[in-house]
């Protein structure tokens, strides 16, 4: 008699398992080079916070898109220092991009951004809500 043996085929299920690690990584490295940011609501208006050291205010984008408020840009700094005993340089260069969802009751059309000091502020003011309750006077036809 003659035991069938169960083996996996490979086929795209194998690919997706195999590549699933790398996938892994790569959002992992690019979390690394992500600035970092802060979201906070009040009543009046909800703020972003991310934080841009060493990025130029031309090199910022911040765009509106289906609810989706995204900040990318680019960073190319140097350093340079000599001295008689010593040489030290420093490059850092790259781009970047954060997006936020921002909740039905932002006004998307008021959205201001300022960056001072290498922080980013956005301010996403909220629709004013309107009286949640009003009697409707009944008249007669």
């Amino acid at each position: 008699m003659v035991e069938k043996s169960e083996t996996t085929p490979a086929g795209p299920d194998m690919w997706a398992q195999m590549m699933a690690p790398v996938r892994h990584l790569g959002r992992q490295v690019a979390d690394l080079f992500a600035p970092s940011s802060e979201a906070t609501g009040s009543d009046d208006a909800y703020e972003i916070t991310v934080e841009l050291p060493g990025v130029k205010d031309s090199d910022i984008s911040v765009e509106v898109d289906d609810r989706r408020v995204t900040v990318s840009g680019k960073k190319d700094s140097s350093r340079e220092e000599k001295d008689k005993s010593y040489y030290f340089s420093e490059r850092v260069y790259g781009s970047f991009t954060r997006s936020f969802r921002v909740p039905d009751d932002a006004d998307l059309d008021r959205i201001e951004a300022t960056h001072t000091d290498g922080v980013l502020k956005i301010s996403i003011p909220r629709r004013s809500k309107g009286p949640a309750r009003r009697m409707i006077k009944v008249g007669k036809d």
